[in-house]
């Protein structure tokens, strides 16, 4: 959020390091004659059988008849934006055994390797644009190495690439075999949306399916999932399964579970459909100052904006109302305070938002850390608050180099600002509102790039926000990501998507409630949230930040998200009629423009 009126900050990744910089391997001219026990052990690598045995991902790659090397067909992938056109296979192999990767190639840029291999992954490369070339690699697999993945993939925004004939020559591993039946299916936690459930891992299982009433409903690469868009006060009964290679175990003995009675997200009794807007408190801009009493009731939550460090790094959070001089109808403390009581009494939530886009905080020491917790407890005792709104921008948080899994960070800015929030929610109760204003860079951007990604180069503050987000996400009464002052963002339908008009708010918020592989990992999901802990964040004016939307915008996205009607080419992954509002950069910008997104707000659920 801003002081001032449109200013676009949305930070770019740095460009992509070159392919020959972050391949390895050489062209070989030939590959080694295989041993007499040997033999091949790729399925359908002529690509006769068309992708069978083949996953190439978001659809990239095809079996085409022309051009080919042998046999009737080749394949072709296709690298689009930001996506590379991988295609793999996962094999069976034996331990300490040593194997010949071999493909023929064409292409601008043809990359072929293998992962998984337990000793050094190996991978190489080719610049062939008109002819076929082989490509030849070898690996050596670790002690406890049953199965490796070979893929090969083109480069970004490069032109088709082509493969045939690939091969993997060595021993044969032994079968895979089905997994076992999960045991131990229960519940670990209830919400009114949705249910939390584990079970014992199962040996050789590569994934599990998870069932409600007999049909899937989510999937997992560990031994636990969260089943959401679920009906308060309702029984279900749910199954698990085991996968890999070679199928699909039977269902467990089912366990059942009752959702919780419906209310706000957090114990914090917001309605059903809530309406959040910043106030300026602190400062004034063209939007003129608001008082606390003359916001109208349309209003849920309120945040004061904004408390701000004494320096970035000091985690000392300071609030003051406006200077008289910047503001000459500024309310006293007082009555700044008594108008948060009648607020309050009447229903409303008043929360201190840290940070903007002049309040950077890095909570980089456990001293900074431990500034924050005690000065953001005075300033919530001082004025009665009911919580804490988090609205670190620019470079407040960022990924140290290495720190790749968002599940389990090690940046200290990161870990320590989780830290903090959950002593502030041990310290309040239940009671405590916590929501969080991330802008999409930070967030929805991860589903590309995360941190300063395998190579480094990267931007390392992409999707810097997501570790937080999920280590908070039991903690969470709302989200409302900035859906504004963005660059294009891919979402699930891996399109890129532009702020302004309802199809940027539709995407941006189904990947909140469906979840998805950061940085395109599919080992490392981030799980979707409650709808209700959702709300889309849009400015309330043209003047108020780039990426303005109509009102009649704003009811088409609000039309697909809750109805599944008004979609338009994006489709979304549920349909999310619990999505609990609107979130808008300000209360002060809607009065400048007549109140137009808060009538609309009101008039569009009935207020």
């Amino acid at each position: 959020m801003e002081r001032t009126g449109t200013v676009v900050r949305f930070s770019r990744l740095l460009a992509a390091c070159s392919a020959g910089l972050l391949a390895a391997g050489a062209l070989v001219a030939s590959a080694p004659v295989a041993g007499a026990a040997d033999v091949d052990l790729v399925r359908n690598g002529g690509f006769e059988a068309g992708l069978d045995g083949w996953n190439c991902a978001n659809s990239s790659g095809a079996a085409v008849t022309a051009p080919k090397r042998t046999g009737a067909s080749a394949l072709k992938a296709t690298p689009a934006g930001s996506d590379h056109a991988k295609c793999s296979q996962t094999i069976t192999v034996k331990p300490n055994s040593t194997y010949t990767l071999s493909a023929w190639v064409q292409g601008s840029y043809v990359y072929l390797g293998a992962s998984g291999t337990g000793t050094t992954d190996v991978s190489t490369w080719t610049q062939s644009p008109d002819v076929w070339k082989q490509l030849t690699t070898t690996f050596t697999t670790g002690p406890s190495t049953t199965s490796v993945s070979v893929y090969t993939h083109g480069w970004y925004g490069t032109p088709d690439y082509y493969v045939d004939d690939l091969s993997l020559f060595g021993p044969g591993g032994e079968p895979v075999v089905i997994p076992a039946v999960p045991g131990g299916l229960k519940t670990t936690a209830l919400t009114s949306t949705s249910v939390a459930l584990s079970w014992n891992a199962v040996s050789g299982a590569s994934g599990y399916n998870v069932y409600r009433g007999g049909t899937k409903v989510a999937t997992a690469t560990g031994p636990s999932a969260t089943v959401t868009g679920l009906t308060p006060s309702t029984a279900y009964s749910f199954q698990v399964t085991a996968t890999n290679a070679a199928g699909e175990s039977a269902k467990s003995a089912a366990v059942t579970a009752t959702t919780t009675e419906g209310g706000g997200g957090g114990g914090t009794e917001l309605p059903a459909r809530a309406l959040v807007g910043y106030l300026h408190s602190s400062f004034a801009n063209g939007s003129g100052y608001t008082r606390m009493a003359d916001v109208p009731d349309s209003w849920d939550v309120i945040n004061l904006a904004f408390g701000e460090p004494t320096s970035v790094t000091s985690g000392d959070i300071r609030f003051s109302l406006c200077p008289v001089a910047e503001c000459p109808n500024v309310e006293s403390e007082a009555e700044f305070k008594a108008a948060i009581k009648a607020k309050q009494a009447a229903g409303k939530k008043v929360l201190i938002s840290i940070g903007g886009q002049n309040g950077q905080v890095q909570l980089g020491s456990t001293a900074a850390r431990d500034a924050f917790v005690t000065s953001v407890s005075k300033i919530i005792d001082t004025y009665g608050l009911d919580g804490l709104d988090i609205d670190f921008e620019g470079h407040s948080l960022s990924l140290n180099t290495g720190d790749t899994d968002f599940r389990s960070p090690t940046s200290p800015v990161i870990v320590n600002l989780i830290s903090a929030v959950k002593s502030l929610k041990a310290k309040y109760g239940s009671d405590f509102v916590l929501t969080m204003a991330p802008e999409t860079f930070f967030v929805q951007l991860g589903y590309q790039f995360y941190g300063s990604g395998p190579w480094g180069g990267q931007d390392p503050r992409a999707g810097a926000y997501l570790p937080v987000i999920h280590a908070l996400r039991d903690d969470l009464t709302l989200l409302h990501v900035q859906d504004y002052n963005s660059g294009p963002i891919m979402g699930l339908d891996n399109q890129y998507h532009t702020m302004g008009g309802a199809d940027f708010h539709i995407a941006m918020t189904d990947m909140l409630l469906a979840g998805f592989p950061v940085a395109g990992n599919t080992s490392r999901v981030f799980p979707g949230l409650r709808p209700d802990q959702v709300a889309i964040g849009l400015p309330a004016s043209t003047q108020a930040g780039n990426g303005h939307t109509t009102p009649a915008e704003v009811n088409k996205a609000l039309n697909c998200l809750i109805k599944k009607t008004d979609c338009g080419s994006y489709q979304t992954h549920g349909t999310w009629s619990d999505l609990r509002g609107l979130m808008t950069w300000s209360i002060n910008w809607d009065r400048f423009n007549n109140w137009e997104f808060s009538r609309n707000f009101d008039a569009y659920f009935g207020n």
